[in-house]
């Protein structure tokens, strides 16, 4: 039984339809991504589900409830991509504010020690950095020890450490049954993180399937970019059935193909004694998966 299931949700303001058909369902236990590009609704569909916007249309059923039920105010943890608190509030007064509201609260001391905040439980909101924010936004989401967690673009404006020490802290998260709904544009974070990932664009999910069912299913073609130890034809390569393209590019070759091409390139410079120096094999990625299902990359 999913946890969280959306069909055909719609939300509309004025003229302009940011979910336009959003269905998908979230199965206990997982991490489940959503991905798109600015502007493709990702927001507005977890605030939908979180509760915080009335659709338009369609239909949403979070832990068997309809999902602006008060109740679920005490299950479903949700940090949102923008939040604010009293400037004067400091961290420590925010987390012990933020534990009564739930009947069985996270250790908050413990929440602060592993997303590195225990030196600034002191500092007021208004002094913080925009990654500490985000830090204690985090750890607000958490701290009732929600059977859902939503978190919309967990690490913006985190540095890289601090971003994979949070990637840690969701995992163990997730690992105690935990079910995380995670919005990000960052492709390393999802493909690190998610079970499966729903592609929205223009208010449509476009795909949904594991990180590495979309690439598969993107099939795009493999590059092998390396030095050659001596000058030779490139019909010893163009030959080759798994080879399309052979390029130069100074002293580099590349090598473009399908299937078992770094099998067959390296044997046949082996056969004829060639090394292939700085050998590099690129293969397609959850961002060439991205771009290839909705014409943009992340960014934009």
């Amino acid at each position: 039984m999913p946890v969280i299931e959306v069909n055909h949700l719609r939300k509309q303001y004025g003229d302009t339809v940011a979910v336009r058909d959003v269905s998908f369902a979230v199965e206990r236990g997982e991490i489940f991504g959503i991905l798109g590009p600015n502007g493709a609704g990702k927001t507005t569909t977890v605030e939908c589900v979180a509760g915080l916007r009335t659709p338009d249309g369609g239909t949403i059923s979070v832990l068997g409830r309809e999902a602006r039920d008060p109740e679920l105010r005490r299950l479903v943890g949700v940090q949102l991509q923008e939040s604010q608190l009293p400037e004067k509030l400091s961290v420590q007064e925010a987390l012990e504010l933020y534990r009564t509201f739930y009947p069985d609260p996270a250790d908050w001391r413990a929440l602060a020690r592993e997303l590195g905040l225990t030196e600034k439980l002191g500092t007021r909101y208004g002094k913080l950095s925009g990654g500490q924010k985000q830090r204690l936004s985090i750890a607000l989401a958490l701290i009732g020890n929600p059977k859902i967690a939503i978190l919309d673009e967990l690490t913006t404006g985190l540095d890289p450490q601090a971003r994979r020490d949070t990637w840690a802290l969701i995992e163990s998260i997730r690992d105690t049954g935990v079910t995380i709904v995670l919005v990000t544009h960052f492709m390393e974070e999802a493909e690190r993180l998610c079970d499966r990932i729903a592609v929205i664009d223009r208010g449509q999910v476009v795909a949904l399937d594991t990180p590495a069912g979309l690439v598969a299913g993107i099939a795009v073609e493999q590059t092998i970019r390396f030095r050659p130890s001596q000058p030779f034809d490139d019909a010893l390569l163009t030959k080759l059935t798994e080879v399309r393209e052979v390029r130069h590019h100074g002293s580099q070759l590349e090598v473009v193909g399908t299937g078992n091409l770094l099998h067959a390139v390296t044997s046949v410079l082996a056969t004829h004694q060639i090394i292939a120096n700085d050998l590099r094999i690129e293969q397609a990625s959850l961002d060439d998966a991205f771009v290839r299902l909705t014409g943009r990359d992340g960014t934009e």
